[in-house]
């Protein structure tokens, strides 16, 4: 896995596939990356992700206020979850890229937007 600090660029989740794929193969993991074990081990990093937020209390978007260092820790334990969301993804033949795009259109059907107030030619309602 060389090239992933080369880029500034997005990556897509094609990219992580085949990176996860390849660092996998390379370490002689694939017999171990089971359905199951994919999927507790991304619990574990959600769990791991849970703990940084744990005794925050609310916490306003941006982190504001947080330490550099922790804002960190939480870059790295959000990309351990979607490492293993994208492997597990791979591992069970699912196509996230058309899965997320569906679930998408799917959620626009049952939470569609509030209707726009209409207001009366030149008044309004209070």
């Amino acid at each position: 896995m060389t090239g992933v600090s080369e880029t500034t660029e997005g990556v897509t989740l094609q990219q992580l596939k085949n990176k996860m794929a390849e660092f996998s193969k390379d370490r002689d993991w694939d017999q171990f990356h089971t359905p199951r074990n994919l999927l507790l081990a991304l619990v574990g990093e959600v769990g791991e992700l849970s703990e940084i937020f744990q005794w925050k209390g609310e916490v306003p978007r941006g982190l504001p206020g947080w330490k550099e260092e922790e804002k960190q820790h939480v870059g790295e334990e959000l990309s351990d979850v979607l490492l293993y969301l994208v492997r597990l993804s791979d591992i069970c033949g699912v196509n996230l890229d058309q899965a997320v795009l569906r679930k998408l259109e799917l959620n626009a059907i049952k939470y569609p937007p509030p209707l726009k107030p209409q207001q009366d030619q030149g008044t309004t309602r209070q």
